[in-house]
């Protein structure tokens, strides 16, 4: 289930809400109960290895190319 992060207007505190999707909009209540609060704009961060640039396609023919030579024949 997707993590909302909000802010609290009246106090300053930061908090995550838990909801599906469907309901991303809904307003929510600080943990102190205050009703004052913004959705804060989430950035997502992909981790990974570094890896090998991909070789670049040969034209046509027998082999490598694009896709490996299955399809684009």
């Amino acid at each position: 289930m997707p993590r909302y992060e909000y802010r609290c207007r009246s106090c300053g505190d930061t908090f995550e809400v838990s909801r599906p999707m469907a309901r991303s909009a809904d307003p929510a209540s600080c943990p102190a109960g205050h009703e004052d609060t913004v959705k804060l704009l989430s950035t997502v961060a992909v981790g990974g290895t570094k890896s090998s640039p991909a070789p670049a396609p040969s034209g046509g023919g027998g082999g490598g190319g694009c896709c490996g030579g299955g399809c684009c024949g």
